[in-house]
């Protein structure tokens, strides 16, 4: 069935890569093997000849490459089916899902303008800005949408079995150090019949929670503070944390070893085609132009270009950045509306306590505040969310060490008396993909474009959700819709529509 899905979607949008102008100026450097894609036009045996030519060619340089220095330089994938634009854990994942299930029946790149994504092994200096990495790895079902808890859900079965899903033959397979030892939200009185309307949904959908008094919390966890606490939700065992680079490196490997493409770079425009064979809905006299290519900047300021059948935004903080080039928020009709997703600096404080609690779930505290242990010895890590009237600049990822002392510290020693000795050792910062219009993701394609889709704007929960993510896109795109979860209301008509869908447990 996802075969002839496939060739449908292959014809009907490849028909769209035969004409592309670019605003950009034409000086740009050009590399001597650029490719235009006009070329579709020439003699068949022509092309035939060059393409036996090079082929060829990459022959003997892999066989004069003993130590398999040549996948760093592997041919430039000019045309493919579909185009990933971000190699963070959503578009690795993505990735991951549709080559596995087409195999070479699609070719699928990623552009990723992070450091040497080509490598087979992630080094400390790579992915030093990607949120993927910098995400505390928090999973949990205590969600008030229930997209979100089947999200987290389905996401929490693939880490478990990810040795099933992940593992590349005669390869050790992937540890991502997954630690369920649960997810902690604190209310207090104001905040009760929020939790329990939300835990009624979270049961409905078998969540693994449960709720626990005052007195409960006090018995299980006789280092809280409770005093000022009348209910607690406890995530219990799909619930806890993860390595979030370890789930990226595998999924980005796992993808590539089924042939995924994975390109340093960074998109710099999209390539747009006019069709007057389609008709405008919104002014039918209106000529439509599609998107059906991107040039993209390497590390070595050359300038490529990619054509392709679908495009997946997959940014993360950048998304917003990357459809205003695709003319999305820029444009007139269904493209008067922006994707909603912006950078959003948040700091993350690694600290110890020496007559801290051993054993500890990651706890949300009401001030905003949460922590969670980061070893066995007494080590933790920590953060909170700024109001909007105090967020950071998003210029760089320079910590603001005063946060933790105006804004956390107090909160710390208040919940946990034994952290009134906590002493912070490092830090680091690190971008939300910020939805500002409700704080979800946005998952889809946009009305305007019949290629053009999104994942991004997750708003901190992107890292937990992404397995089930990348398999939802899986399915918009080979079998035409949402069939394992449906999360038809979290695409881009919510936008147009002005329907938000606001989540109360945002952390």
């Amino acid at each position: 069935m996802y075969s002839r899905n496939i060739n449908l979607i292959v014809r009907r949008n490849f028909k769209f890569c035969l004409c592309i102008r670019h605003k950009s100026d034409s000086s740009s450097k050009q590399p001597d093997n650029y490719y235009d894609p006009d070329s579709i036009h020439e003699n068949p045996l022509k092309r035939c000849k060059r393409f036996l030519k090079r082929d060829i060619n990459e022959l003997f340089k892999k066989a004069n490459d003993p130590f398999e220095q040549y996948e760093d330089n592997k041919i430039f994938p000019k045309t493919v089916d579909v185009l990933i634009v971000g190699g963070g854990v959503i578009g690795s994942s993505i990735a991951y899902w549709l080559q596995n299930k087409c195999r070479d029946g699609l070719t699928v790149a990623v552009i990723e303008k992070d450091l040497s994504v080509n490598k087979s092994v992630i080094s400390t200096e790579e992915y030093t800005k990607a949120s993927s990495v910098l995400s505390c790895g928090g999973i949990r079902q205590q969600f008030s949408l229930k997209e979100n808890i089947q999200l987290s859900q389905f996401s929490a079965e693939f880490l478990r079995d990810i040795k099933d899903y992940l593992t590349i033959p005669e390869h050790e397979p992937p540890e991502i150090n997954f630690n369920p030892s649960g997810y902690l939200f604190l209310a207090t009185k104001n905040g009760v019949d929020t939790m329990l309307k939300n835990h009624q949904l979270q049961k409905e959908l078998k969540a693994n929670v449960e709720l626990l008094s005052k007195d409960m919390l006090k018995n299980k966890f006789p280092w809280l503070n409770v005093d000022d606490i009348e209910l607690g939700s406890l995530g219990t065992l799909n619930s806890g944390w993860f390595d979030p680079w370890s789930l990226l490196n595998a999924l980005r490997n796992k993808a590539k070893s089924l042939g995924t493409y994975y390109v340093e770079g960074e998109v710099e425009d999209f390539g747009f085609k006019t069709d007057t064979s389609i008709v405008v809905e919104e002014d039918p006299n209106k000529e439509y132009e599609g998107i059906n290519s991107v040039k993209v900047k390497l590390k070595d300021g050359v300038t490529q270009q990619i054509v392709f059948g679908l495009c997946i935004v997959a940014a993360g903080a950048e998304s917003g950045k990357i459809a205003r080039m695709a003319k999305v928020g820029k444009g007139k009709g269904f493209l008067s509306t922006p994707l909603p997703i912006e950078p959003r600096k948040r700091f993350v404080y690694y600290y110890h306590a020496p007559k801290g609690p051993s054993m500890s779930p990651m706890v949300i505290d009401p001030s905003g505040v949460y922590f969670r242990p980061d070893s066995f010895d007494n080590h933790y890590i920590c953060g909170k969310s700024p109001c909007d009237a105090e967020e950071p600049e998003t210029i760089n990822l320079d910590v603001d060490h005063d946060f933790f002392e105006k804004q956390i510290w107090a909160s710390l020693a208040h919940r946990v008396p034994a952290f009134e000795e906590a002493k912070v050792k490092s830090s680091w910062a690190g971008y939300y993909d910020y939805n500002w219009y409700d704080q979800n993701g946005v998952i889809g394609s946009h009305p305007s474009y019949f290629n053009l889709f999104f994942a991004a704007g997750f708003s901190g929960h992107g890292i937990q959700q992404a397995p089930a993510v990348g398999r939802a896109m899986m399915e918009m795109i080979t079998e035409s819709g949402f069939n394992s979860i449906d999360l038809s209301r979290l695409g881009f008509g919510r936008l147009i529509a002005e329907q938000p869908l606001y989540e109360q447990n945002i952390v």
